[in-house]
């Protein structure tokens, strides 16, 4: 089983496109290509990826295909789409490709992201991806998890895949995250990527191990079959110190069984994104 990588992102950085790139993120701020994350992956031994959208831009989407295209480890790509078109199914003929497994859109910044979950327009762009077998990534954070599940129970044709956790509210707490997850996690088409978590907001005091808990509840509510390993790389990167997401959650799984871990870090993602197993080689 490929070893994956369910979420990273890469750029050229034009501050107009990437305007949640503050200045408190000067590490971002910079072009983050390839080959600046293949040292990364060869650590810790991830073999593939998926590339995930991170302006709402067809052409970056088209870009970021092109990269695919070219790079050895990226095996699918999470794009952008303007769901509310009427001239979608137009537009995602224009963008398809082998690599496009799914879309997603940056609804915690929209000014009203309960508004956008509601939109009738945006519903009918959700079925009709759906229909065509894409999987949707769900970017909220806990403020809008409620919102978030009417959502989810609306589209259940296809995968729903929810970033980072739902973005938690680390002031609160494990157990208030569980309870806020769990009609979620009761979706059976839900999965949700373990990423993100070091670049949250943490009350003082506040160590990666104390993130911990969050997995065990994850675990709790999802279980290992909806579980994707992801690195969110290179936001990861502004997290403290020598803090990161792979150790940070090769910690988490420690103890899990061979094919718990195996499920998490690639097993769900194949099933998920229709990854393609990696040609074997050597001699016969």
């Amino acid at each position: 089983m490929m070893r994956i990588d369910s979420h990273q992102h890469f750029w050229r950085y034009i501050p107009q496109d990437y305007r949640w790139i503050g200045d408190d993120m000067a590490v971002l701020k910079q072009d983050l290509l390839p080959e600046i994350l293949r040292p990364a992956l060869q650590r810790h031994d991830i073999q593939g990826t998926v590339l995930v959208q991170a302006c709402s831009s067809v052409q970056e989407t088209r870009w970021l295909l092109e990269i695919a295209e070219h790079t050895d480890f990226v095996h699918a790509v999470t794009g952008w789409v303007d769901l509310s078109s009427p001239a979608l199914q137009r537009d995602l003929e224009a963008i398809s490709h082998p690599l496009l497994r799914g879309f997603r859109h940056q609804v915690q910044d929209e000014s009203s992201p309960a508004q956008w979950l509601e939109d009738p327009a945006i519903n009918a762009g959700i079925r009709q991806i759906q229909r065509q077998d894409y999987v949707y990534e769900i970017l909220v954070t806990h403020r809008h998890l409620t919102d978030a599940i009417k959502f989810a129970e609306r589209h259940d044709d296809y995968f729903l895949v929810l970033d980072h956790f739902g973005k938690p509210d680390l002031s609160r707490g494990a157990a208030y995250w569980k309870q806020q997850i769990a009609p979620l996690a009761a979706l059976k088409h839900v999965s949700c990527k373990l990423s993100g978590l070091l670049t949250e907001p943490r009350p003082a005091g506040m160590s990666a191990r104390d993130l911990l808990p969050y997995f065990e509840a994850a675990l709790d509510v999802f279980g290992a079959g909806r579980l994707m390993f992801g690195s969110d790389w290179p936001v990861c990167l502004l997290a403290d110190g020598d803090e990161n997401p792979w150790d940070l959650c090769e910690q988490a799984t420690a103890a899990l069984s061979s094919d718990e871990q195996a499920a998490i870090y690639g097993g769900n993602a194949c099933t998920i994104y229709r990854l393609q197993p990696l040609p074997i080689t050597g001699n016969d």
